[in-house]
């Protein structure tokens, strides 16, 4: 998969906004529309295609285990974010991860807002 192929499919993402906040442009940061929270960052790491993504401790564990090619991110929370190779991982797992991620960073609903979206059921 190409670097323009990844952020095609990462804008397919619910108003995800596509942002080059750097001066170097090689790396693209994957966003949240409004608090602009990233999910992804994609850029190239010792001539590799690699992808930045949250991710659960847990299974960001189980990830770096089972797949080479996941690792503790670069430039980030060692914890909470991957780095991925692209190709290193089967294209499904590495959508799935986009998701996970993209879900983790998603702007939470204040409490009062969940209780009216309720009320108006």
């Amino acid at each position: 998969m190409e670097k323009k192929a990844l952020i095609a499919h990462c804008l397919t993402y619910h108003n995800a906004v596509e942002d080059y906040p750097f001066a170097d442009n090689d790396f693209t940061i994957m966003r949240h529309p409004g608090g602009g929270k990233w999910f992804a960052c994609i850029m190239h790491l010792q001539g590799k295609l690699c992808i930045n993504l949250k991710c659960d401790p847990v299974k960001s564990e189980f990830l770096r285990k089972t797949y080479k090619g996941v690792y503790p991110a670069w430039h980030m929370n060692k914890e909470h974010w991957n780095t991925v190779e692209v190709g290193s991982v089967p294209k499904g797992e590495l959508f799935a991860m986009i998701t996970h991620s993209f879900e983790l960073t998603a702007p939470k609903i204040p409490k009062a807002k969940k209780a009216n979206k309720k009320a108006e059921k």
